[in-house]
């Protein structure tokens, strides 16, 4: 899988991806990534790359031109995805469909700003997506969770298989259950007795109740999407 990368601040990357299982899956070849720097394809010598926004009103807009060299720049472009809060919310569901095709091709832009210039949306059919409903200083950090999320669920990334994701908070219609270790006395905290007992049955049962509480308790939305 490859990632085209377009930003303006390219000595971002690979940043977090560099650690971990995603940096190793990165090391053996699972996933490579390109950072396209937008300031290349700036409209002068001072390197910029956005202006006022028609209309009036407060902060600056990234221009069409610019970002559309900077495409135009990029030979395999795949599916584009502008990092946007009007795009529909990023979730599990959505990254085992982007990581489903592990010779897929994703061009990422990182917008900042105020955002890009609408033109540049309809002109490339860009996919908006959103990864929470806040405002981060530009799309990098989204970037870098988008590639994360998506390759960490690719096959043989995390040890085990797909065995190692499937029981964790989205992977199973809600949010998981209170996970414990050694040492089973801690600060006169002790271990459900259950995880103890050996008994597979009770466990899974205690896991599934324990699940049910805290996904009503802490995210009762993921219920109504069940």
């Amino acid at each position: 899988m490859h990632f085209n990368i377009l930003t303006i601040f390219p000595e971002m990357f690979p940043g977090t991806l560099s650690g971990g299982v995603v940096g190793r899956a990165m090391e053996k070849g699972v996933w490579s990534f390109d950072a396209i720097n937008i300031r290349d394809f700036a409209i002068n010598n001072y390197g910029s790359v956005d202006d006022e926004q028609f209309g009036g009103g407060a902060g600056m807009v990234m221009r069409p031109d610019v970002l559309g060299n900077a495409l135009d720049s990029v030979k395999n472009r795949g599916k584009i995805i502008y990092f946007s809060p009007r795009g529909p919310t990023l979730n599990q569901h959505m990254v085992r469909d982007f990581a489903s095709d592990k010779n897929a091709t994703y061009t990422l832009l990182c917008g900042r700003y105020e955002g890009i210039d609408q033109r540049v949306i309809d002109e490339y059919d860009i996919q908006e997506l959103s990864i929470g409903d806040y405002i981060l200083s530009g799309g990098e950090i989204a970037a870098q969770v988008f590639v994360d999320s998506v390759v960490r669920v690719m096959d043989y990334v995390l040890g085990g298989g797909a065995e190692a994701t499937a029981n964790e908070s989205f992977e199973i219609g809600g949010l998981e259950w209170p996970l414990y270790t050694r040492p089973s006395a801690w600060r006169g905290r002790n271990v459900p007795e259950v995880l103890l007992s050996g008994h597979h049955g009770n466990i899974e049962r205690w896991r599934k109740q324990q699940s049910d509480e805290i996904t009503k308790q802490r995210r009762p939305d993921l219920i109504k999407e069940k």
